[in-house]
C-alpha cells in the first residue's frame, strides 16, 4: 500500500505567507503541517510515499522532507506543472502508484487522531474506495456525501446549493486501481479542474464499492489563518512539557511548556501550553497560552498569546499585547523610534493588520 500527498497549490488563502513559502510548510506547534500527514501515513504502516509538488515551492518541500528517512519512510516526488484539481494529482501519479492500493492525503489537512483504523479497514476489507467524512452543520462549501445508512456512499456533490447531507468529505481518501480509469474519463469542471467528487461519483455509478468512515475527533483544513491557530491549539492541548533550553532564576514556566534546544528565557514568564523553538530568545517578555514560536526568533519587551510566529522573526518593545496572530518568516515588529506615537509599516499584498 502506498501514500500520495498533494503538496502543490498556490495557498491563496494564506497570503502573504505563501508568496514565499509552501502552505504545507507553515508550522503547527513548531512542526510543518505536511509532516503531520507523513507521520500519520507512517503510523498506519504506509511507508512508500509520493509527494506531488509544484514548480513554485517544490524545492522547499524537497529540502524539508528529503528522502523520507527521518520519518521512517521512502519518499518520491511527482512534479505537477500547475494546480488542476485533486483528481489531476491522482492522474499524474499513476506510474508511481501502479496497481497498489493507496491513501491520498491533502498536505494541508490536519487530523489529530491519525488514520490507523481507517487504513487498516481499507487494507483488510473488500472495497474499491473509502472516503473520510466529518459531520458539519453547514458543509455547503465542501464536497458532501449522501450515505445509504450502512456506510455505503450513494452520491457526492461538490458545494451543493441546497442541504443534502451533513457529511463533508475531508482531504483524506483511499483507492484501488479502479480510480485511474475514473480520473482518465472525467472532464474538467467549470473552474477548469478535475474534481475528486466527479471521480468518486464515477466509481459509484460503476457499481464499485465506495465506503465511508465518519471521524469523531478533530479535523482541520489549515488553509486559513484561523485554521492554523485552531490546529495549533489542538496540538498544544496534548503537549507534554520538555525543557532542553535555558531558563534564568528570574523567569517562570507555568503549565505545559516545551523549550527546544538552544532556547533561552530571561526575566520572562511563559504560560503554557506553549512551545519555544530552537535558539529562540525570550527576554523581558510574557508568552501566553496557545503560542508557538519557531526557531531563531527574538521576543523582547513585549507580550504575546494565542499566536504562531514563524522562523527568524523579531517582536520587541510593544506597548500592546499581540494576540490571535500568524506572523511570517523573517518579520520584524517593533516600536518606531521618535518622539511622537507613530506607526511605521511595510505591508505586503493581502496582509491584515489589527491596531
Amino acid at each position: 500500500m502506498k501514500g500520495l500527498i498533494l503538496s502543490g497549490g498556490r495557498g491563496t488563502r494564506l497570503r502573504p505567507l505563501t508568496y514565499t513559502g509552501a502552505k504545507q510548510l507553515v508550522p503547527v506547534a513548531n512542526k510543518p503541517v505536511l509532516f503531520y500527514a507523513i507521520e500519520d501515513l507512517v503510523d498506519a504502516g504506509v511507508l512508500d510515499i509520493g509527494i506531488v509538488i509544484s514548480p513554485e515551492t517544490g524545492d522547499q518541500v524537497k529540502a524539508a522532507v528529503g528522502d523520507g528517512a527521518r520519518f521512517g519512510a521512502r519518499v518520491d516526488y511527482i512534479p505537477q506543472d500547475e494546480p488542476r484539481g485533486i483528481a489531476h494529482g491522482i492522474k499524474i501519479s499513476q506510474e508511481y502508484i501502479r496497481d497498489d492500493k493507496f491513501v491520498l492525503f491533502l498536505g494541508d489537512n490536519f487530523i489529530r487522531d491519525g488514520i490507523v483504523k481507517q487504513v487498516a479497514a481499507f487494507r483488510d476489507n473488500a472495497m474499491n474506495a473509502q472516503i473520510i467524512l466529518y459531520k458539519m452543520d453547514d458543509p455547503s462549501s465542501m464536497g458532501v456525501a449522501v450515505l445509504d445508512g450502512e456506510g455505503g456512499v450513494t452520491q457526492l456533490v461538490e458545494k451543493p446549493k441546497q442541504f443534502i447531507s451533513p457529511y463533508a468529505v475531508i482531504g483524506i481518501y483511499m483507492f484501488d486501481h479502479h480510480v485511474f480509469e475514473a480520473v482518465n474519463s472525467i472532464k474538467p469542471s467549470a473552474r477548469g479542474e478535475l474534481e475528486i467528487t466527479d471521480t468518486i461519483q464515477r466509481l459509484i455509478d460503476q457499481k464499485l464499492t465506495v465506503r465511508a468512515h465518519l471521524i469523531q475527533g478533530a479535523w482541520i483544513d489549515t488553509g486559513k489563518v484561523v485554521d492554523i491557530l485552531e490546529a495549533n491549539r489542538l496540538v498544544l492541548d496534548v503537549l507534554e512539557s520538555k525543557n532542553e533550553g535555558q531558563v534564568d532564576s528570574d523567569s517562570r514556566l507555568e503549565g505545559r511548556v516545551v523549550l527546544e534546544k538552544g532556547a533561552v528565557v530571561v526575566n520572562s514568564t511563559i504560560r503554557g501550553p506553549a512551545i519555544i523553538g530552537e535558539r529562540t530568545r525570550i527576554e523581558n517578555a510574557f508568552v501566553g497560552p496557545y503560542t508557538s514560536i519557531y526557531y531563531d526568533c527574538t521576543i523582547q519587551n513585549c507580550e504575546i498569546e494565542h499566536s504562531v510566529v514563524l522562523e527568524n522573526s523579531k517582536i520587541s518593545h510593544l506597548s500592546k499585547r499581540v494576540a490571535d496572530s500568524l506572523i511570517g518568516r523573517n518579520a520584524e515588529i517593533a516600536r518606531a523610534d521618535g518622539r511622537t506615537q507613530t506607526l511605521r509599516l511595510v505591508i505586503g499584498d493581502y496582509s491584515k493588520v489589527g491596531i
